[in-house]
């Protein structure tokens, strides 16, 4: 029996439900979200919350997919979505151009990544990257594509990384020494 399926989700004031279908929509004060869902699964809206059921048990896991991807649509159209990016590294800097976000890692060129119509990027430092947006699925994803651009490296700590993220670093080969 799936618990997190069962929970209802409250609707705000301003936050509008539908389903089309296969398709529900959320309609708030910061945009509109549409996702895809299974059709077995049942949703219905009363006293302000949304309620997700099944009939048969294996929809179980479906409808707990279901409410987290609505619920995540619900708090993207009233709060947003925020995730903070860190660059550690002797020389590296960040800030946004236009539409671009421009880098410099430590490599011969700067690097340059479009930031998609929909996400809100800013530099309020030249070593912090903030992206906001509705969807949290292009939020995180938009964050993923820019930490490929220079991993965390463990040895060191150079990198991009999510701050608050627990970082391991590693000794290096100084350990093993005075060992025989």
């Amino acid at each position: 029996m799936s618990r997190i399926g069962n929970k209802p989700i409250k609707l705000e004031n301003g936050v509008t439900f539908a389903r089309n279908g296969d398709v529900i929509t959320v309609t708030g004060p910061k945009g509109t979200l549409s996702q895809e869902i299974d059709r077995n699964i049942k949703t219905e809206v009363k006293d302000n919350e949304i309620h997700f059921t099944y009939d048969k048990a294996e929809y179980n896991a479906k409808q707990g997919l279901a409410r987290a991807l609505a619920n995540n649509m619900v708090v993207g159209v009233t709060k947003g979505w925020e995730k903070k990016l860190v660059i550690a590294g002797v020389g590296y800097k960040a800030q946004v151009s236009g539409n671009k976000l421009v880098m410099n890692l430590g490599l011969s060129h700067q690097v340059e990544i479009e930031i998609p119509a929909d996400l809100k990027v800013a530099c309020p430092s030249v070593t912090e990257i903030v992206v906001s947006g509705i969807d949290k699925q292009k939020v995180g994803q938009f964050c993923a594509n820019v930490r490929t651009k220079r991993p965390y490296e463990p040895y060191h700590g150079y990198g991009i990384h999510v701050d608050g993220e627990k970082l391991v670093r590693k000794v290096g080969k100084a350990a093993g020494k005075g060992k025989k």
